[in-house]
């Protein structure tokens, strides 16, 4: 993948002009968080990509047969699973899990199929005493042991003590369920490195569903997920949202094999604008980024930032829904800012203390052209009540844009909109790129590079 390149100290070390991250963190009022404070400042080399990989069926092929069977994955929440012989079922290309609450609480996920002649058992997600095919009733119970069939004196051949349900691993962080059809694969802990230490501050745990929008898109699954660990894109894009966003200002950091994020920091100018007031940058916020606002436009006062204004805003209204003084301890950031982490290979949670957004990406089925994109939203509640229900998934047409999905219908929906509108044009553009290669930055797409120095590991080996 990589082609040597020389470059001087100058070169790596180019970022944008404007004050960093880092340097916008020297000015919180609070203690900011370890977490916050890592910059990882890496480099991973400035080589091409081949196009073949988001456009071969083979490549897909190696995916399915030596990635997506050796990976974590997040599949459902632990909510959605709550009660014992609730499931869950998880489908990634040709494969399909459903995870289960047994009897005496545990989690567990078996392969999606009866063992008489292979017809799944059980379809998106309910409730059941035991997992009966529909087909001739073969039957097994929650922990997978097999009870039995009609004319069971058709198969003396079937030893029923060995006719269990094949399992998976199954794993929970965050109050995530996470499933790995590699039975030898490490452990979860292990697998997400740094990532659980980050959120303990954040807890994702105490969190519950309030939105969850899903839509088939017309491109490769990895064209999707490149689109969200980068900034880049942002200046062409979503120009409407630059007076408050510090797109090039961006940082980004990758741990290990399967862990990376980037934080965009909120309430600033762009550096690809000049002349922009505070005021601009607020009410531009209201208007078109924020979670909440009343649609009246505000001055701010002389000798506050844009920054401060909106950090104080969001600490006030986000203090009284989960009943906890924010201002005491959070920083401007985690209230503002766009700190998105990946779990490779498609797991991707917002942090911070508004509102996170979750995305998740996968094939359409066994399909390498198109995908499934999830954008899950995650909300706290106050310490003490009863966990909030979560909401029901809502499945876009293919022709609905995602601002026409309950919650996304301002700003943050346009945005998807503008993001998506790209991706089926990327899948169409990349089969006449006549280098065969495509192009990344080092440091804003090194993120991209993560991914898919990774991605070969799996497909091609170590």
């Amino acid at each position: 993948m990589d082609k040597t390149v020389e470059l001087t100290k100058e070169q790596l070390a180019a970022r944008s002009p404007g004050d960093s991250y880092q340097q916008m963190l020297d000015r919180e009022t609070n203690p900011v968080p370890d977490a916050l404070r890592e910059s990882t400042d890496t480099y991973l080399g400035s080589g091409n990509l081949s196009t073949d990989r988001y456009l071969k069926r083979e490549f897909h092929d190696l995916e399915v047969e030596k990635m997506w069977s050796r990976t974590w994955q997040a599949a459902c929440r632990e909510s959605e699973i709550a009660n014992s012989g609730d499931f869950y079922v998880y489908d990634i290309a040709q494969h399909s899990i459903v995870v289960t609450r047994t009897e005496s609480g545990d989690i567990k996920g078996y392969h999606n199929a009866c063992l008489h002649r292979g017809r799944q058992l059980r379809r998106d997600c309910g409730s059941a005493r035991e997992f009966k095919c529909p087909f001739h009733g073969f039957r097994w119970s929650l922990e997978g042991d097999f009870l039995g069939a009609p004319c069971e004196w058709d198969f003396p051949h079937i030893n029923k003590s060995e006719f269990s349900l094949p399992q998976v691993q199954t794993a929970t962080w965050g109050g995530w369920v996470f499933i790995n059809m590699d039975l030898e694969a490490e452990s979860l802990e292990s697998y997400m490195g740094i990532l659980p230490q980050h959120f303990t501050r954040w807890q994702p745990e105490n969190t519950y569903k309030v939105m969850h929008v899903e839509k088939v898109i017309e491109c490769n699954w990895k064209v999707a997920w490149e689109a969200f660990i980068e900034s880049y894109h942002t200046v062409q894009t979503h120009p409407q949202i630059l007076p408050y966003l510090g797109d090039s200002n961006s940082q980004y950091d990758c741990w290990g094999d399967n862990v990376s994020r980037t934080i965009s920091p909120m309430g600033v100018v762009s550096p690809h604008l000049e002349g922009i007031t505070p005021d601009r940058t607020v009410n531009d916020w209201l208007e078109h980024g924020a979670w909440l606002t009343d649609g009246e436009k505000v001055e701010i006062p002389e000798g506050v930032t844009a920054r401060e204004w909106l950090a104080d805003y969001y600490f006030k209204h986000y203090s009284e829904q989960y009943q906890v003084e924010l201002a005491e301890f959070c920083t401007q950031s985690e209230i503002m800012d766009s700190i998105l982490y990946s779990l490779f290979p498609n797991f991707a949670p917002w942090a911070g203390f508004h509102p996170n957004l979750t995305y998740r990406m996968k094939p359409y089925g066994d399909n390498h052209k198109m995908c499934t994109m999830e954008i899950i939203v995650l909300m706290r509640y106050p310490e003490g009540q009863e966990r909030p229900a979560d909401c029901q998934v809502y499945r876009l047409d293919k022709d609905q844009l995602f601002s026409e999905a309950p919650g996304l219908e301002g700003g943050l929906g346009r945005v998807f909109d503008q993001d998506f509108s790209n991706l089926k044009m990327v899948q169409k553009g990349l089969k006449n790129l006549r280098s065969g290669e495509v192009v990344l930055a080092n440091y804003q797409e090194v993120r991209i590079r993560h991914f898919h120095q990774t991605l070969d590991k799996y497909v091609y080996g170590e």
